[in-house]
């Protein structure tokens, strides 16, 4: 080899550094003449959203590999704030499915766009919208406010995640082409009236130049119904429509808002649902989707679905919403959508028809469709031991205060508190629990005496207190409340004082924390119909694969597969199963614990099966 002078080194390296340069360039995604443009070329954005919380690490390249098969080339993602700030000022971007960076470098791997969606708020039936839970513990914070308090903290969270992605947006050469600011705002413009519109306008626009100050490049986009743009968008920033299938109607608002031309973006486009326990399945016709799909290609449309593949809320973290008949309506565990690719990433009907459809109007060959991940029926399994949850619960030590506490008060984000209150004197009459957040069982004396539901609405039974008596509330939080004016009213556990015949409760109420953020180990001991149970099993595996729990013969609670929680079950429907991944089973031993807080009934065995029953029972 022959020598290189330091000057030549020095203009090779320039010339390597402006060829990167310029190759990143090329690869940014900028708005020009009502377009988007990559490359010199016209950019159509055919995107799918999906969430690397909701899927498990190890599946994350099949399902972009099958969003790439149905003819989708990019892929958009919420960010989830109170998934990586795991507790005041702890972040995790790094464990398991909290690897954001690694979500979207595998995303790049497979040849797709990134839109990235990093709110502050975030809705997507997501606990309380995606803000952490202890915001609210600070008095002078004010969520989506033109509030000091509520910005700084923005400001930090939206630090630390550009810190995460650094490296990735498409100026860089990475897969990141747009940024969304905030989300859905001119809804929550139309909905929180307390708020004036000049402090509405105040927040959007400190919220987007905390984002551009934190680092994240152009062109960004907001989000909301076109009928909703006057309180949502911002001037220079492409208005992009949510759930507007009239093209006309699409391009008139965008035109309003972004000086008379596109790009024309709907930024939500709907395949399925959402689902609620205790309502039916929404099902969304396939015909319909294939419709309007076809409209968006004719038009030069681009489009996000969403959901292309919902997922599954895992643990505590599925949210709420509420209407004029219930006080709230927790989201189910599953996030399947009625998505073209289902919770467990298969080709549903809805996906062969988009697929094919996409195929008609793209110049080159989709690449085939990914094998289905293997699934198994495993054999029932015999229970192997159970535990009375009340008396391991009461073992630590309570808070004690003169009134119940709200979890945000005693720490505890997720999970279930037990309000314990004894009695001197016998009492009896009407208990009323106005502040119940959400669910609660009552027991006077270790036995079960009803359930207060805030689903229903039904927050009063009656007691029969006797002397030297003990009354027991176990109160579930069922999701904090993703949407609407009442996310800023999102504390759980009581949050009123208890009455009993009108008068108050106070005095010496103790207060046992049930998190249930790790596994809970089973002792083997006699448990009592009607009473709150933990039940152990364990199960081998020649080969792992993906299955679902039955726990349709079961009540209420959660259950929990070598250490991960897969959520939450109940009998109300209409969701019956529990979707366990293969790739968190192991060859030889698995445990399974299950938590059951209504005890119906003794249960000796858990079955298995090899498909979701998701809307009605088989």
């Amino acid at each position: 080899m022959k020598n290189i002078s330091l000057a030549g080194l020095i203009a090779l390296l320039l010339l390597l550094s402006n060829f990167t340069r310029a190759s990143a360039q090329d690869a940014t995604v900028t708005i020009r003449g009502g377009e988007f443009m990559q490359n010199g070329q016209v950019l159509k954005i055919h995107s799918g959203e999906m969430h690397y919380s909701r899927i498990p690490k190890p599946y994350w390249r099949h399902r972009l590999q099958m969003l790439k098969a149905m003819g989708m080339n990019t892929v958009a993602t919420y960010v989830f704030w109170n998934y990586h700030e795991t507790s005041p000022g702890v972040w995790d971007f790094k464990t398991g499915n909290h690897d954001l960076a690694g979500f979207i470098k595998l995303a790049g791997e497979e040849g797709l766009n990134v839109i990235l969606r990093p709110g502050p708020y975030i809705c997507g039936e997501w606990e309380n919208g995606g803000f952490p839970w202890w915001l609210q513990n600070n008095p002078e914070l004010q969520l989506r406010t033109n509030n000091k308090a509520f910005l700084d903290s923005c400001k930090t969270y939206f630090t630390h995640l550009h810190a995460a992605l650094n490296g990735l947006f498409a100026d860089q050469g990475g897969p990141i082409i747009l940024v969304q600011t905030e989300n859905e705002f001119g809804s929550y413009v139309a909905q929180q009236k307390d708020v004036s519109a000049a402090d509405h306008k105040a927040y959007k626009m400190a919220i987007f130049h905390l984002l551009k100050e934190s680092g994240f490049p152009a062109p960004y986009f907001t989000a909301d119904g076109d009928w909703l743009f006057e309180g949502g968008a911002i001037p220079g920033v492409l208005p992009a429509a949510n759930g507007e299938n009239d093209v006309a109607n699409l391009k008139k608002a965008v035109n309003k808002y972004h000086d008379g031309k596109g790009p024309y973006m709907v930024a939500e486009f709907y395949p399925g649902w959402l689902d609620h326990w205790g309502e039916p399945f929404v099902r969304v016709a396939t015909t319909k989707i294939v419709e309007q799909t076809k409209k968006y290609l004719d038009a030069g449309v681009s489009f996000n679905f969403y959901m292309v593949h919902g997922g599954t809320n895992f643990g505590f973290t599925s949210g709420a919403n509420y209407n004029d008949k219930h006080d709230i309506q927790p989201d189910l565990t599953s996030y399947d959508y009625g998505a073209p690719i289902s919770e467990t990433g298969w080709a549903t009907p809805k996906y062969m028809a988009i697929r094919q459809t996409m195929q008609q109007y793209l110049h080159q060959a989709l690449p085939p469709v990914p094998e289905r991940i293997p699934v198994m029926k495993y054999a029932s399994q015999p229970l192997k031991a159970h535990m009375d949850a009340l008396n391991w619960l009461t073992q630590q030590q309570p808070v004690v205060a003169n009134q119940p506490k709200t979890f945000e008060e005693l720490g505890q984000g997720y999970g279930y508190v037990l309000y314990r209150k004894k009695f001197s004197d016998a009492a009896s009459g009407t208990l009323k629990v106005d502040g119940l957040r959400d669910f609660g069982v009552v027991y006077v004396n270790g036995k079960k005496v009803g359930e207060l539901n805030r689903v229903f609405n039904k927050y009063a039974l009656p007691v029969q207190i006797p002397a030297n008596g003990t009354l027991d509330l176990l109160v579930e939080n069922l999701g904090r409340i993703n949407y609407g004016a009442e996310l800023i009213h999102n504390k759980k556990g009581i949050i009123s004082p208890v009455s009993l015949n009108g008068s108050e409760l106070t005095g010496h109420w103790e207060m046992f924390k049930m998190p249930l953020n790790t596994t809970p180990k089973v002792a083997n001991e006699r448990v009592e119909t009607g009473k709150p149970a933990f039940y152990r099993t364990t199960f081998k595996v020649d080969k792992p694969a993906d299955t679902f729990l039955d726990m349709s013969d079961w009540g209420k609670g959660v259950v929990f597969v070598n250490g991960h929680n897969l959520g939450r079950y109940w009998h109300i429907g209409p969701q019956h199963t529990l979707y366990v991944p293969g790739c968190w089973l192991k060859k030889g031993a698995n445990r399974i614990v299950i938590f059951e807080q209504l005890g119906k009934k003794p249960h000796s065995t858990i079955s298995f099966t090899d498909k979701p029953i998701l809307g009605e029972k088989q």
